[in-house]
């Protein structure tokens, strides 16, 4: 599976082969002690390094429910009427399947996937960066897509990357795809990056969004063994990023709880509510927000649909 998709993850080796991850976990090991593969946070790829990324094909099948599933969150916290930068990435992909039910959305993108997701959606306008084709992951990269973005000012920008720590932020393992996301950036009053569980604790050749410039985290709930992803959420919650986690159910279906399409849950050591609703740390410091409730009703309204 690893050499057809470049990468895969424990969840979706344990289900293909019917056995638990501890089992998996224990194979992947002995693999990589005779140099056929690369053990990641939650997953497994082909030897390379830091410089190694998997193409379009590869990365579309890995984590595919954590994916729908964070899509499904992030998408929620879209107005009508917004103006917002959607980078390239297959998580991102999802995400643009979902706003095209929001009227009124402009969307500025460097993406081919982000914008064909949008074709034919008569409510919300694309506008989409100059640039060269990069294919591997079907984005404009290079001086013209940066040049594009100069003096643009939208109110979020959502982007993923290979990987995502504390220490660093999101890192990419391209340059010229970091270069293009970081002028994304600078175009957007917030920042909303869209990671699972499987690149916490993942660092890549280059950074691309320093922690402090991340406003909000939407990531997907890691194992209840997978102690890394969980410290590295709770390092990132310190640093002050709003950390919004969606869940999945059996068979890697999105299980959105009631009253609402996703929630926010305490990290390790977060298990105490305030009084309003909003999550504390440890140390008492807001870390996440619940979703307005209308706001809720509205992306009910919007699937029903």
């Amino acid at each position: 599976m690893v050499r057809a998709n470049g990468a895969v993850s424990l969840r979706e080796l344990a289900r293909v082969v019917q056995t638990s991850e501890v089992t998996v976990r224990r194979d992947v090991r002995a693999l990589e002690a005779e140099g056929l593969l690369d053990r990641r946070h939650g997953g497994a790829v082909l030897p390379g390094g830091f410089t190694r990324e998997s193409g379009f094909p590869q990365k579309s099948h890995l984590a595919t429910a954590e994916k729908t599933a964070i899509a499904d969150v992030a998408a929620s916290l879209v107005e009508e009427g917004e103006a917002i930068v959607v980078g390239a990435g297959t998580t991102t992909q999802e995400l643009a399947r979902r706003l095209a039910r929001v009227p009124g959305l402009t969307v500025v993108t460097n993406s081919l996937l982000v914008a064909q997701a949008l074709a034919h959606a008569n409510r919300v306008e694309v506008v989409m960066t100059g640039g060269t084709l990069r294919g591997s992951n079907y984005a404009l990269v290079g001086s013209g897509a940066e040049q594009s973005l100069q003096g643009l000012r939208v109110s979020r920008a959502f982007l993923s990357g290979s990987g995502l720590t504390a220490e660093r932020g999101l890192s990419t393992s391209n340059m010229l795809s970091a270069s293009v996301d970081r002028a994304l950036v600078q175009a957007a009053a917030e920042v909303v990056v869209l990671a699972d569980h499987t690149k916490l604790g993942t660092d890549t050749m280059f950074q691309t969004v320093p922690t402090d410039v991340i406003t909000r985290l939407v990531t997907d709930e890691p194992p209840a063994h997978d102690d890394r992803a969980a410290t590295e959420l709770q390092a990132l919650a310190d640093q002050g990023v709003q950390i919004a986690v969606a869940g999945t159910g059996v068979g890697g279906e999105a299980v959105p709880p009631p009253g609402r399409p996703r929630r926010d849950v305490p990290l390790p050591g977060q298990r105490g509510r305030h009084p309003n609703g909003q999550l504390r740390s440890a140390g008492g410091a807001l870390t996440s927000e619940v979703l307005a409730p209308e706001r809720a009703a509205r992306v009910a309204d919007m699937r029903r649909r």
